[in-house]
């Protein structure tokens, strides 16, 4: 678990690090992709050698027989979440944003309003509108340098029209765990107003110590009936490319909705994705991720205690993801004088706020799963850009 070495990703199709000059004008030479939430990191020896196998054996068929794979998902929401899940509540899809467009396909109807506690993952909106629904924006509030949900005002914006609430846990961009009491809040508004309820948790591996992230059916277990979970080894353990979401419904009527569907647009699984995450959801997988956290917390100190320092940048502490959201309203520059100094003069690429909804306006998100090396020359190269501020 080498989690400092560098491994040079361009040249490697990877979208992080091949696009970032088309998309922010951050040349591949000389910058520092901080921007798509996958990490610079190899997974598990216990993943590899999974693939190594399959490799070896040499025929790449159809994918049959998911009981290793669904027992090792219900093994590890049990062991590491505290959560008991039957095998028969589990669905595989091709990710977790597919996994959002079939719910939202399956569950709402055209012209329905979905609900979003935004700034929150810009794929949400995306998937929502091209459905043909209509996105809620729910604006969260900041608290004492948290971000809160006013279920209030959240009530006053309801027409009637919505139908589903999206739910992310811990939260990106934010880097937030939810409690137990706002989790609750969240199942309470989902009922009063009659809503499926979908829990995207795909960051609930990826909390710093000290805090601990809370299953959403172990926070308000009366929403079960109305609960959609979305899990996957993709970012705790950095498979994005095998393509493999979990969906765990546990109420029936649902399920038997969401089958529909699922099985109406032929979707099935991947079995490179299927292998890796039995793979990782294992002892072995499990000491990985309890490294690797370890190690981002190191990245996260560094980040954090660098940015803090620059006057007029402020960064959100980060309980869980490796996604830091920085704050720049305190510079009193234009956001395109901001985005400026990062992508030009300290060449490096983050999202804009503005993706995810209202509320980011004046933010950036930074990724620091990468090598420690690569968070400091980060830090450098902003302390640089603004340096006239200090």
């Amino acid at each position: 678990m080498n989690f400092d070495e560098i491994i040079d990703r361009r040249g490697t199709h990877s979208s992080k690090w091949d696009m970032m000059q088309a998309r922010y004008g951050v040349a591949a030479d000389k910058g520092l992709a901080m921007w798509v939430a996958d990490m610079d990191f190899r997974p598990p020896d216990c993943v590899q050698q999974a693939l190594e196998q399959m490799l070896a054996q040499g025929v790449y068929g159809y994918f049959g027989d998911d009981s290793a794979y669904h027992q090792a998902i219900c093994w590890w929401m049990q062991n590491r979440h505290g959560w008991a899940v039957e095998p028969a509540w589990i669905s595989t899809t091709h990710g977790l944003v597919n996994a959002t467009g079939l719910c939202v396909q399956a569950l709402t109807q055209p012209g329905d309003g979905v609900v979003l506690f935004t700034p929150v993952y810009h794929a949400f909106a995306r998937i929502i509108r091209g459905a043909g629904r209509q996105v809620v924006e729910c604006p969260l509030v900041e608290k004492d340098g948290r971000m809160t949900m006013d279920f209030a005002a959240c009530d006053a914006l309801m027409t009637g029209r919505e139908t589903m609430v999206i739910l992310c846990s811990p939260h990106n961009p934010g880097g937030q765990v939810w409690t137990a009491e706002e989790l609750r809040g969240v199942a309470g508004f989902a009922a009063r107003h009659d809503m499926v309820l979908v829990s995207d948790e795909i960051h609930h591996d990826l909390v710093m110590p000290g805090h601990r992230h809370l299953a959403m059916p172990l926070a308000a277990p009366d929403c079960v009936d109305r609960l959609v979970m979305l899990t996957a080894t993709t970012k705790t353990f950095n498979l994005a490319a095998g393509l493999t979401g979990n969906v765990i419904i546990p109420e029936k009527g649902l399920r038997t909705r969401f089958h529909a569907t699922l099985g109406a647009f032929g979707i099935s699984g991947n079995a490179f994705g299927k292998v890796m995450a039995t793979a990782a959801y294992s002892p072995g997988g499990a000491e990985w991720v309890d490294a690797l956290m370890q190690y981002l917390d190191g990245n996260r100190r560094l980040f954090e205690e660098g940015v803090n320092a620059i006057p007029g940048l402020s960064v959100t502490p980060l309980q869980a993801t490796y996604l830091e959201w920085v704050d720049f309203a305190g510079t009193g520059m234009t956001m395109e004088e901001v985005r400026h100094r990062v992508e030009q003069e300290a060449c490096i690429a983050a999202n804009h706020g503005t993706e995810f909804g209202k509320g980011g306006e004046s933010f950036m998100r930074f990724n620091i799963a990468t090598p420690r090396a690569r968070v400091a020359q980060a830090v450098e190269r902003l302390q640089a850009a603004f340096a006239d501020l200090q």
